[in-house]
């Protein structure tokens, strides 16, 4: 089992929620400081920090799986078999964090990120919320200095390759290489070069009626334009985060690229 399911941190929780769900995600999980919504694939939660804190309006790479210490099994030996030269490969390493029990996975240049247990349905299954619109997937995004590596990395904890037309869609990457990966149970991870230290992103891709998402963002008072992306449109929305103290790149949901 593996979910797409990054972690925002923001100070406008709020915010946040209203775009979401005018996205057409819906809200699971509501708590004072945590909130987390599915898509139709995958899933994003929100993380409330202070407003001006170091970590306000940035974003944390994360994926949820079924077994923690099956996951972690396989992960390391697929790192031990894929491993790029002496530094060695993928590691999976089981933890307790600050909110429980979770697996560390560490990238062969040293980049770390969280798998944590998927909570199950009513109905016992992995499929989250039926309410969600069923066209909007989550994208996680990871720059890396070395995307190849990072593409093993993903690789390495079961994620599938899946081509991708152009350079990253959306994605915000610095050069043209990037390479994307869908979930078993949800949403699609993508890597991007991009110089510097290793960080991460979001977004959404839409399979649905492109035209039809923008004039509902509209009409529910969202500023959303429409530009074209190595040859796919992609929606840029004001971001929540952008509260006037600091600029913020927009949100961004890529048309779903043509299959075939």
């Amino acid at each position: 089992m593996l979910r797409v399911r990054p972690i925002h941190f923001t100070s406008r929780l709020d915010e946040w929620e209203r775009l979401l769900t005018d996205l057409g995600l819906v809200k699971t999980v509501d708590e004072p400081t945590w909130r987390v919504f599915d898509a139709g694939s995958g899933r994003l939660a929100l993380h409330f920090v202070e407003q001006g804190s170091a970590e306000d309006g940035t974003t944390s790479f994360g994926v949820e799986v079924g077994d923690l210490k099956e996951f972690a099994r396989r992960t390391t030996e697929a790192g031990a078999q894929g491993g790029p030269g002496p530094v060695g490969g993928t590691t999976a390493e089981l933890i307790e964090a600050d909110h429980g029990s979770s697996c560390r996975i560490t990238a062969a240049d040293g980049f770390t990120f969280l798998a944590d247990p998927a909570p199950r349905d009513a109905d016992g299954s992995w499929g989250g919320s039926a309410e969600a619109d069923p066209g909007l997937a989550v994208v996680g995004v990871w720059f890396s200095e070395n995307a190849v590596a990072a593409a093993q990395t993903l690789r390495d904890i079961g994620a599938r390759p899946r081509p991708v037309p152009g350079s990253g869609a959306g994605s915000g990457a610095d050069t043209a290489e990037s390479e994307a990966f869908t979930a078993k149970n949800g949403g699609i991870l993508m890597v991007g070069a991009g110089a510097g230290a290793a960080r991460a992103g979001f977004g959404f891709e839409y399979a649905g009626d492109f035209d039809a998402l923008h004039q509902r963002l509209n009409e529910a008072g969202h500023e959303a334009a429409v530009i074209e992306e190595a040859a796919i449109p992609t929606l840029h929305v004001v971001n929540p985060d952008a509260d006037g103290l600091a600029a913020h790149p927009p949100l961004w949901i890529s048309a779903a690229p043509a299959e075939g």
